[in-house]
């Protein structure tokens, strides 16, 4: 992957690897707020979610969206352990298939899910915002940055790595760590899937791929710096930075 985003054109939609350089930055603090500001919904899943049944859950959001007949969404929800493999994922970063392994159809390569992960699925209608993919990606990125800052984490980006980074110089000169993946797919200007963000995972539970491709960098969690929140606590900010950036939400 090159530096920025990578963009591919499939029958059903974009499919975008995200990583915007900071000088990329979407300059207009309000573009992605709609002009009717309508709020959006925000769902959280008390139960873990079977993967297909998110993606199945997905389309058909992402359609009726399109079509007009449903808001837009955002569901906060934890998946059972599992990897899942984007349209760049390589064979040989697959060590050890120890969990279930499925097709995401978004951008990126292989990453994990499971219990202690805020698995964030972001369906926005961007005829309504703009309709500028690079300002959205990089206000994912900068949700998942201010949401970092709030607990006194300095979240970074880094050009040509996917994701949200913090620097771990205790581990080693030069070493940093992923904290978040972002993946985003486009259908009719309609955006899904979205982001992870670690809390509490089973680090351990990496080992069985290369994550995104990525073999001199580690993967790090809110409770592997030391930081111990409950998922409802994550929840309330990243609910408050999500409105900041684009706009209010109504609770179901």
């Amino acid at each position: 992957m090159q530096d920025g985003f990578a963009v591919q054109q499939s029958p059903s939609g974009l499919v975008m690897e995200a990583l915007t350089g900071a000088a990329e930055a979407c300059q207009i603090r309000s573009k992605l707020h709609r002009a009717d500001y309508r709020p959006v919904e925000w769902c959280i899943f008390d139960a873990p979610l079977d993967y297909e049944t998110a993606l199945a859950m997905m389309d058909e959001r992402v359609a009726a969206i399109a079509a007009g007949t449903a808001s837009e969404a955002v569901w906060l929800l934890e998946h059972p352990a599992l990897y899942t493999a984007g349209t760049s994922a390589r064979p040989e970063d697959l060590l050890n298939p120890r969990f279930p392994v499925y097709p995401a159809g978004r951008g990126g390569q292989y990453t994990y899910h499971g219990p202690g992960q805020r698995v964030v699925y972001v369906m926005l209608d961007l005829t309504q915002r703009g309709r500028d993919i690079r300002c959205l990606v990089q206000r994912l990125e900068q949700w998942v940055i201010d949401t970092l800052a709030a607990h006194n984490i300095p979240g970074e980006r880094r050009d040509g790595r996917v994701g949200v980074w913090v620097q771990r110089p205790e581990k080693g000169l030069g070493r940093e760590d992923k904290i978040a993946a972002i993946g985003v797919r486009v259908r009719k200007w309609v955006t899904f899937h979205g982001l992870s963000l670690n809390v509490s995972p089973d680090l351990s539970h990496y080992n069985g791929i290369v994550p995104c491709g990525i073999t001199d960098q580690g993967v790090t969690s809110f409770e592997d710096m030391g930081i111990l929140l409950s998922m409802p606590e994550v929840d309330s900010v990243l609910r408050a930075q999500f409105e900041a950036l684009f706009g209010p939400t109504l609770v179901l």
